[in-house]
C-alpha cells in the first residue's frame, strides 16, 4: 500500500498513532513523507528515528523547516524562539542525523504523483521539476554544502528562468519546492502571505491555480500550507493539515481504486504567530 502523508514538524506521537492505524508493515508497504520533518513539535528526533528506522519502505522530501535545521547546524542561521531542533543538535551522534537528512529529496515522481514540499512554479513541468530537485540535492550532498546553505536565503529572484545559474538558480528552485504558496501568472513568486488561498494578494494566486501551468495534468501532491487545510483533487493533495496547530496529520492511500484518507487529531503544540 502507498500512503503519502502531509508535514510531521517534530509531532512524533502523531507519526507513531498513524501508523499504527493504517497498521504500517516496511515489508508491504511505502511512506512518502512531504517534507517539513522537523522542528516547533515536541519530539523532533523523534521523528528522525522513526522515519529512518522504516528504512526503504519511506521516502522523505525536504521542507523548509528541514534546511532550516541544517543551516543552524552549519552555523548558517540561528534558532529561532519557537524553534525546538536543540535534541538534534546536542545529540551525541548529531552528525549521522544531519547527514541522513542531507541524502533527502526535494521532489519525486513515482505511483503517478509528482510530490513536493510546497509549490510548482507554473514554468516547470514534471521532468523538469525533478531534475532541477537533483541539482540542489546534490549540493546539500557535497562537501560545500555549508557555502551553499550561506547562499541559500532570500527571495530573489522571484521568476524562473532557464537561463539562471549558479546560486541564483538553485535559490529559485528551493523557494518554489520548500516556500512557495501564491505566484503571479508570468510565474512570480510571492513569500510574504501565509494565509489560505481566499486570502492571495492583488494579481497573485495559488500556484496551482495559474491557468496553462506545465504540471497541468500529471497528479500533484504538497504540504507546507496549512492555512489553505486539505484538498482532495483528482489532480491535487494538500496534505498539510496543521497537526502542530492542533490540527490533524493527514494520510492519503493513492495505490487503491477508491482513495483513501486518514486523519489522526493532535494536541496542539504551538500557538498559529508564535514567533
Amino acid at each position: 500500500m502507498i500512503y503519502l502523508m502531509g508535514d510531521l514538524q517534530g509531532c512524533c506521537q502523531a507519526l507513531d498513532r498513524m501508523l499504527q492505524t493504517i497498521d504500517f508493515s516496511p515489508s508491504r508497504d511505502h511512506l512518502f513523507v512531504l517534507g517539513d520533518l522537523v522542528n516547533r513539535g515536541p519530539d523532533s528526533l523523534g521523528v528522525l528515528r522513526r522515519l529512518r528506522g522504516l528504512d526503504n519502505a519511506a521516502t522523505c522530501l525536504l521542507g523548509n523547516h528541514d534546511l532550516h535545521l541544517l543551516a543552524v547546524a552549519h552555523g548558517v542561521r540561528k534558532m529561532h524562539r519557537s524553534d525546538t531542533l536543540a535534541p538534534i543538535l546536542d545529540a551525541p551522534d548529531r552528525e549521522e542525523w544531519l547527514y541522513w537528512l542531507r541524502q533527502q529529496r526535494l521532489a519525486v515522481q513515482a505511483h503517478g504523483w509528482l510530490m513536493v514540499h510546497a509549490g510548482v512554479v507554473p514554468q516547470w513541468d514534471a521532468a523538469q521539476t525533478v531534475v532541477l530537485a537533483g541539482e540542489v540535492e546534490a549540493m546539500l550532498r557535497s562537501p560545500e554544502v555549508g557555502e551553499f546553505l550561506t547562499l541559500m536565503y532570500g527571495n530573489e529572484p522571484a521568476r524562473w528562468d532557464d537561463s539562471l545559474q549558479g546560486v541564483d538558480r538553485w535559490r529559485c528552485v528551493v523557494n518554489s519546492l520548500t516556500r512557495l504558496r501564491f505566484c503571479a501568472a508570468d510565474g512570480t513568486m510571492e513569500f510574504a502571505t501565509k494565509e489560505g488561498a481566499g486570502g492571495a494578494p492583488e494579481g497573485y494566486m495559488p500556484w496551482f491555480e495559474v491557468p496553462g501551468r506545465r504540471t497541468q495534468g500529471t497528479p500533484v501532491a504538497f504540504g507546507h500550507w496549512s492555512t489553505l487545510g486539505l484538498v482532495n483533487r483528482d489532480d491535487l493533495l494538500a496534505l498539510d493539515t496543521g497537526c502542530l496547530w492542533g490540527g490533524h496529520l493527514t494520510a492519503v492511500r493513492v495505490d487503491g481504486a477508491t482513495r483513501e484518507v486518514i486523519q489522526i487529531p493532535c494536541p496542539q503544540a504551538q500557538k498559529p504567530g508564535k514567533a
